[in-house]
């Protein structure tokens, strides 16, 4: 971040050319891990099976591996359940179920003068009857399922649901996931997810730039 502050101080802000171009920079916490067999201790939450690495669940705590390999693997940080057509705009509505703020921070950074997500035309708005997409972060606690629920049922259609980060997309580490109250159109790995995977993620789900 403080190399950006002062690249921006002495050029002036300059707004990332992505999605046309390729991502500047991936922050390591929220990329893809590489296991590693030598240095593997129990996982915490759950996220090796058959030596492959869950993103959906993993926290990034490094047990399994020494590194982390930036990545836009959208077979592993991103999942697509369903595809709509929502390409002219798209309005966010984000209901934080208990975060450590780690998630709300990456997401709402989309609206910086770096990323700028308002050039591709995608907004936050503060209330569910206008929005397109919701956005679930952090554990989900039972008091919070109502409030969900009722959050989705208000919107107009079509609307999409994500899951953002390992909290709602699995249950990591405490809390339920959003599964059984909400079929989540698309979930996004990582604890928490970088903004270019979250930006990668919103264009692949409304269909396109």
């Amino acid at each position: 971040m403080s190399r950006w502050i002062l690249r921006g101080l002495k050029k002036g802000i300059i707004t990332s050319r992505f999605p046309k171009g390729k991502p500047e920079t991936i922050s390591p916490w929220s990329t893809l891990p590489v296991y590693n067999a030598g240095t593997y201790e129990e996982c915490p939450a759950d996220a090796i099976h058959k030596n492959e690495v869950d993103l959906r669940k993993c926290i990034s705590c490094g047990r399994c591996s020494p590194g982390f390999t930036p990545s836009l693997n959208e077979n592993n940080s991103i999942i697509l359940n369903s595809q709509k057509s929502l390409r002219k705009s798209l309005k966010i509505y984000v209901v934080d179920s208990g975060s450590c703020g780690a998630c709300n921070s990456e997401l709402h950074a989309l609206g910086n003068p770096y990323y700028d997500m308002n050039r591709l035309g995608i907004f936050f708005v503060n209330t569910p009857k206008q929005a397109d997409a919701i956005f679930v972060i952090g554990v989900l606690s039972e008091r919070m399922k109502e409030v969900v629920r009722e959050a989705y049922d208000i919107m107009a259609e079509p609307k999409l649901v994500f899951a953002m980060g390992a909290c709602p997309a699995s249950g990591s580490i405490l809390g339920k996931s959003l599964s059984g109250i909400l079929d989540a159109d698309v979930i996004i790995g990582g604890c928490p997810p970088d903004p270019f995977v979250i930006l990668d993620a919103i264009i692949k789900a409304r269909g396109g730039v």
